[in-house]
């Protein structure tokens, strides 16, 4: 037999499948907007988009934004006991309140 694929978007079937209204490609301003240092977000995944995708199992945490890296924000996240810094391009992350 053949070994399982498990590639990075193994076991999201669910996770990364959008509504039928939801459908197609998103609005522009999602990937124009813009966060400072200490912002929260909450990381929620736009599976129209792959680039600057996290791993499906951060999809709907919220952490704090601690920097920029290219076009990409890290956000510093807490995973259990263990802090966690995430490289999320900004199509996936929504402003917090």
């Amino acid at each position: 037999m053949t070994k399982r694929s498990q590639g990075l978007r193994s076991g999201s079937r669910h996770k990364l499948s959008r509504s039928a209204r939801e459908r197609g490609l998103s609005p522009i301003t999602r990937s124009l907007q813009t966060f400072e240092d200490g912002d929260t977000v909450s990381v929620v995944i736009d599976p129209s988009y792959h680039r600057g995708q996290p791993h499906h199992r951060f999809h709907g945490l919220t952490g704090k934004v601690t920097g920029i890296q290219g076009k990409a924000y890290v956000i510093r996240t807490r995973v259990g006991n263990m802090d966690k810094d995430l490289i999320v391009r900004p199509e996936h992350l929504r402003k917090a309140n």
